[in-house]
């Protein structure tokens, strides 16, 4: 029986591994083909304006699609809904590899790479709650910060890889060869999938709560939570200067800063680099101190102070009429740190998010945040060209500061008195204890 467990308990890492395959994967093509966005408008023949409503598709798609993937993990289970939307994502980019890339004379126009990016973010949206909801299973209380936090980590690594790998791709193979190689990093997912995911066995089951607590939690969903629906909209708010970042400083580098293809892909790499390393740093702290909201409301002041200087270090350089190169390494900096704070948060604040909805309702909780976090993927984007024609580029980071002050009174503790949450009744939770 101790045997039994103690490779269950080895088993999780690498479930783990699975999870963070899987989210690299989708990652790649959430990060990386934003990066490409000067070669998507050489390439494509499209505008600023067009740019930021094709890139905005791929976070509608993953909005749209979320919650229903949450809601169908939580019934049909992670390892089915992980592997079909693996699948079907990598079957999406091979089509968009043969139809959707420019070809000699064939060139798709933007609404068809809108319908194929929204496609991508249709299915790939299954990879969020599937792969959190099986991280929660398989991982004791004690541990999940720094799990989830791990299995987080994977948006910005994969992420930081299509930014360092994609645009030269783009640049010179063009962009199926792009779809290509993010199809087959899908495809690897996948197999992993088959090979390693699985429930864990009863032997870990003293890592969950028990299974008459689960199906009494399922009771009370998170849709009809007000502090479940705070944190969701914390998540969503601070993802816009995120977005900004990974979806706007390759077009902000290059415009303002006249930075080459390397100088922006080091840049965007930075920030992925970083932010990974944040987000398991806190997973860790977080779970020694058991101060997650202090955690999530320190990275949001840390955002809008960062914000807010590089607004007013981009009014200086547009008074200046032209960036010195001092000018242009301190933007740069200033992009990579506020980058960085605005993404540093994520596993601490799913973690929070699905000990909040309760056993049994992880892959609803966990597809509310990310809804709310790919809100932003789909606003941000659309919004930000708009800004930026009226006003400049300034008043674009002004905005993403203001979304970061909007999450610090989002992320203040829940008030609970006695298992009476404001909003309705809050089932009593069983600390669950680690795996053997």
């Amino acid at each position: 029986m101790r045997r039994m467990a103690a490779r269950g308990a080895t088993h999780r890492w690498k479930v783990l591994g699975v999870g963070v395959a899987a989210n690299a994967s989708f990652a790649a093509a959430l990060g990386g083909i934003p990066a490409t966005g000067v070669l998507i408008r050489s390439g494509y023949h499209i505008g600023t304006a067009e740019l930021g409503f094709v890139l905005g598709m791929l976070g509608l798609g993953i909005v749209l699609s979320e919650l229903p993937w949450g809601l169908l993990t939580d019934r049909w289970g992670d390892r089915r809904v992980l592997l079909t939307g693996l699948t079907t994502t990598a079957l999406a980019l091979l089509a968009m590899a043969a139809w959707g890339a420019p070809a000699g004379v064939h060139v798709p126009g933007p609404k068809a790479l809108a319908a194929g990016l929204l496609a991508l973010g249709l299915l790939g949206g299954s990879v969020n709650g599937s792969s959190g909801r099986a991280v929660m299973a398989w991982f004791a209380s004690h541990e999940r910060g720094l799990a989830m936090s791990i299995r987080q980590t994977a948006v910005p690594a994969g992420g930081g890889l299509g930014a360092l790998v994609l645009p030269a791709l783009a640049e010179h193979a063009g962009f199926a060869a792009v779809f290509g190689a993010l199809a087959a990093m899908c495809a690897v997912s996948a197999v992993l999938t088959i090979i390693w995911l699985h429930e864990p066995p009863r032997e870990l089951d003293g890592a969950r709560a028990p299974q008459a607590q689960a199906q009494a939690e399922l009771a009370v969903s998170p849709l009809r939570r007000v502090a479940v629906w705070r944190l969701v909209m914390g998540i969503g708010v601070l993802c816009v200067p995120q977005v900004a970042v990974l979806s706007f400083a390759s077009i902000f580098l290059h415009d303002v800063g006249h930075a080459g293809t390397v100088a922006v892909s080091a840049t965007l790499v930075a920030v992925q680099g970083g932010a990974a390393f944040m987000r398991v740093w806190g997973g860790r702290w977080t779970d020694r101190h058991g101060n997650r909201r202090t955690w999530l409301r320190g990275s949001a002041a840390l955002t809008v102070v960062l914000f807010t200087l590089l607004a007013a270090l981009t009014a200086v350089t547009a008074q200046a009429h032209h960036a010195s190169g001092w000018l242009v390494v301190l933007l740069a900096s200033l992009l990579v740190l506020g980058g960085i704070a605005a993404s540093a948060w994520h596993g601490v604040a799913f973690t929070e998010l699905a000990t909040l909805a309760g056993n049994g309702r992880v892959g609803s909780a966990l597809a509310m945040g990310n809804t709310g976090a790919f809100l932003a993927f789909w606003v941000a984007p659309s919004a930000i060209p708009m800004l930026l024609s009226w006003f400049g580029w300034a008043a674009v980071w002004v905005a993403a500061a203001l979304c970061a002050a909007l999450a610090w009174p989002a992320f203040a503790n829940p008030r609970e008195r006695n298992g009476v949450e404001h909003g309705g009744p809050v089932r009593q939770r069983v600390r669950p204890r680690a795996a053997a």
